[in-house]
């Protein structure tokens, strides 16, 4: 009988990439089948992020809504990975005996092993240590569904910022082997994958040997990407601005298959919080970086992340961040509040801002970003954009959604045999998160229905 596997993912994109690879290796290792119900599961994992407030405490509480499946039947097992595993380790066993497997992010290759010690022992099986870069040696071959694809080229961060527990929970920044990272995307074009997205924390910090003794850059690494045959799309995140080089941004100038979207954290406009953050640059290089891009590709899309309210962020400090936002006209944000990481140097910073001022901070920092994305969304009306199809609309599974060069999703009508192709859309008007648009071979039947 076939084995069932419910993976619960939170947190970024790099965790959504680990569930893909969790799920790969457990049916390469016990043809284990994904599914959507952990009730009838025979391993739940919950694939964790520390990046949120009270993120120990949401795990322990999806812990508690899964423990009756394993009263009901003891042989399920129930692990938790991720970086909440990284930081908690034994105590998340110590809080929750039935939890079977504590695994990091750099050792989801050996939950086959660690499974068959559980078995074996019935003891809990902890394990989140950093092996450098064994965890991609031992991945098997992805498995793929649609046009599109992410490919992890280097884990852990290096940079230390003083809010973030990433240095600690994945561990210091390690690149993969070029020949790596080029054989799984020539492999991923030959089965037909079209978009490839390179992941990393800090994805522009990578660094290998392409040819010779010399240390490359991510620069070099996106010309070889790009010179992959099928690969027609390539995108990238997250990158760092202390390591958007000016290679990089001449890149730009060269590679037509490199979107005209980057998403590129800031976190705040001030420099006195950016140097309290630990970031490493100040508002004006980060405004020179954007600058210098747009000087390359006018068009492109500008996203970011921020924080509100850091320890010690005055009213001026907050200004000067929408004032960056202005200057820059960022197309759309992830924004945070502020909540203390444990162990982390901010987390023993005074902090004296009442939450409901940071609340309004927060709504109006979204306002101002949501209308400048907004106003890019209605600049695209009547223009015609290049989408990548890759599956029905949710909304309405008879048509038809694609994602766009500066990711816009756009919804139309037409026919399935697009999935996974490439098509020109017209984009006729804007929704809240989405655009509409028509085929233009359509063009003449609409004008007809009018």
């Amino acid at each position: 009988m076939t084995k069932k596997l419910y993976i619960k993912t939170y947190g970024c994109q790099m965790n959504e990439y680990d569930s893909e690879k969790m799920a790969d290796i457990l049916h390469a290792s016990g043809g284990f089948e994904r599914i959507d119900d952990p009730a009838i599961a025979d391993v739940i994992l919950f694939n964790t992020c520390s990046v949120r407030e009270k993120a120990q405490e949401k795990v322990f509480s999806d812990l508690g809504r899964v423990r009756p499946f394993k009263q009901a039947r003891p042989d399920v097992v129930i692990g938790v990975g991720g970086c909440v595993a990284s930081q908690e380790g034994s105590n998340i066993v110590a809080r929750a005996p039935y939890v079977d497997l504590v695994f990091g992010p750099q050792t989801i290759h050996r939950l086959p092993a660690m499974l068959a010690s559980r078995t074996q022992s019935g003891v809990p099986q902890i394990d989140i240590s950093f092996p450098a870069i064994e965890k991609f040696d031992n991945l098997p071959l992805p498995h793929i569904e649609g046009p599109a694809a992410f490919v992890s080229i280097m884990e852990g961060c290096s940079k230390y910022c003083s809010f973030c527990v990433v240095p600690y929970t994945r561990g210091e920044e390690v690149s993969r082997p070029f020949d790596d990272i080029m054989a799984d995307i020539v492999d991923l074009a030959e089965q037909g994958v079209k978009e490839v997205t390179l992941l990393g924390q800090n994805v522009n910090a990578w660094r290998g040997r392409i040819e010779g003794d010399t240390a490359d850059d991510f620069a070099a690494l996106l010309e070889y990407v790009a010179a992959v045959d099928g690969i027609a799309r390539i995108r990238y995140t997250t990158s760092h601005p202390r390591e958007f080089t000016q290679r990089l941004i001449d890149v730009y100038a060269r590679l037509d298959k490199l979107v005209s979207h980057v998403h590129l954290p800031v976190q705040s406009g001030s420099d006195r919080i950016l140097a309290a953050m630990k970031r490493g640059y100040t508002a004006l290089e980060y405004k020179s970086i954007i600058r210098r891009l747009r000087k390359i590709r006018s068009d492109v899309s500008i996203t970011a992340d921020f924080i509100v309210g850091f320890p010690g962020e005055s009213a001026g400090d907050f200004d000067l961040t929408m004032q960056l936002i202005d200057a820059v006209g960022f197309d759309a944000s992830f924004s945070f509040l502020y909540s203390p990481r444990p162990g982390t140097p901010a987390a023993d910073l005074v902090d004296e801002t009442p939450h409901a001022v940071k609340l309004e901070r927060l709504q109006r920092l979204q306002m101002r970003i949501d209308a400048g994305a907004r106003q890019v969304s209605e600049s695209m009306v009547g223009t015609t954009q290049r989408v990548l199809i890759d599956a029905p609309s949710t909304r309405n599974p008879v048509e038809l959604a694609g994602r766009t060069d500066n990711n816009r999703v756009v919804n139309f009508a037409g026919d399935r045999q697009l999935l996974g192709e490439f098509a020109d859309v017209i984009i006729e008007s804007v929704r809240s998160h989405t655009l509409r648009g028509y085929l233009p071979t359509t063009v003449q039947d609409k004008g007809s229905s009018h």
